[in-house]
């Protein structure tokens, strides 16, 4: 009971103006940069595109044909950036890229998902502040 009161008491406590705690920036995830996409080409083999982009942070084990590399960077706790980039292979080769990039001279078809799938190779794109 006595403790009881006494963490009562602490939310009363005033907080001065300005004083936060210290929110570090963290990232998380696989950071893919142009340098690293344009180093693509389909056709590529499977370790060719882990040597490049480095081991995917999502590997479906019922969808091996699709690897993920997703990038989330948050800044003083908010959500500062997001990337998502698919890779995507027929069979055991590079077919095509697909998520938050820019697209080169050619445009493929329009994926499954509806997005438009990229040519390789391709820029990430980052997503605005979500505020």
């Amino acid at each position: 009971m006595f403790v009881t009161l006494l963490l009562q008491g602490c939310g009363r406590i005033p907080i001065l103006p300005g004083l936060a705690p210290h929110k570090i920036d963290i990232q998380q995830g696989n950071y893919v940069t142009q340098d690293m996409l344009a180093k693509l080409q389909p056709g590529m083999s499977r370790n060719q595109v882990r040597f490049a982009l480095g081991t995917a942070l999502i590997v479906d084990p019922f969808r091996n044909d699709r690897w993920d590399y997703v990038y989330l960077l948050y800044k003083k706790g908010e959500l500062a950036e997001q990337r998502l980039v698919t890779v995507i292979f027929r069979g055991e080769v590079l077919d095509r890229i697909e998520g938050d990039v820019v697209a080169g001279a050619n445009i493929s078809q329009p994926s499954a998902s509806g997005k438009p799938a990229a040519a390789v190779p391709t820029v990430p794109a980052a997503v605005p502040d979500k505020k």
